[in-house]
């Protein structure tokens, strides 16, 4: 299966970063969002990789998570270092998130949007790889773990960037 808006999404998650990482560098966290102030909560960072396996346990484990993906959260997923330092992976077969820590690379995944990223790969496992299910669902992360400020500002991106997503479901 072709999975033609993968650029598309990575462009618009990077926008997102760069946000992020201004603001974190701010005393008052607020972005201008056509004319109107938003407070932007701070990006979550991990220092290990046994933070990110708590986080993501955490997030399996909410109510609405369970709710939207009843057949996902029931397999447990494991965090291992990643040997190589330029990108982070799901792996489906063993339900592993390969990260590159500190260790082996400048921690730049580490960082919450990596990992909801990653997380939403293990929750939609039908269509493309970055298709419309797999953006919605990594929409519906940010949004509901993050903040919806955070969202609203993925969805702007997204749209900027045309990634196709569907209907988010009210949480």
């Amino acid at each position: 299966m072709r999975d033609n808006q993968r650029e598309r999404l990575y462009g618009a998650e990077y926008m997102l970063r760069d946000i992020l990482d201004s603001l974190a560098k701010t005393d008052v966290p607020t972005f201008d969002f056509y004319g109107s102030s938003l407070l932007i909560p701070l990006e979550r960072k991990f220092g290990d990789l046994d933070s990110i396996q708590r986080y993501i346990d955490a997030v399996l484990a909410l109510n609405w998570v369970k709710d939207t993906w009843p057949e996902r959260t029931v397999l447990p997923v494991r965090v291992r270092r990643r040997t190589g330092e330029k990108h982070a992976h799901y792996e489906p077969l063993t339900r592993t998130f390969a990260i590159p820590d500190r260790s082996n690379s400048s921690g730049w995944a580490m960082r919450e949007i990596v990992i909801l990223h990653e997380l939403a790969h293990h929750l939609v496992i039908s269509g493309p790889h970055h298709g419309p299910a797999f953006a919605s669902a990594f929409l519906y992360l940010v949004r509901e773990v993050m903040g919806p400020e955070v969202g609203l500002l993925l969805t702007d991106s997204f749209t900027r960037h045309g990634v196709t997503f569907g209907a988010l479901a009210a949480v």
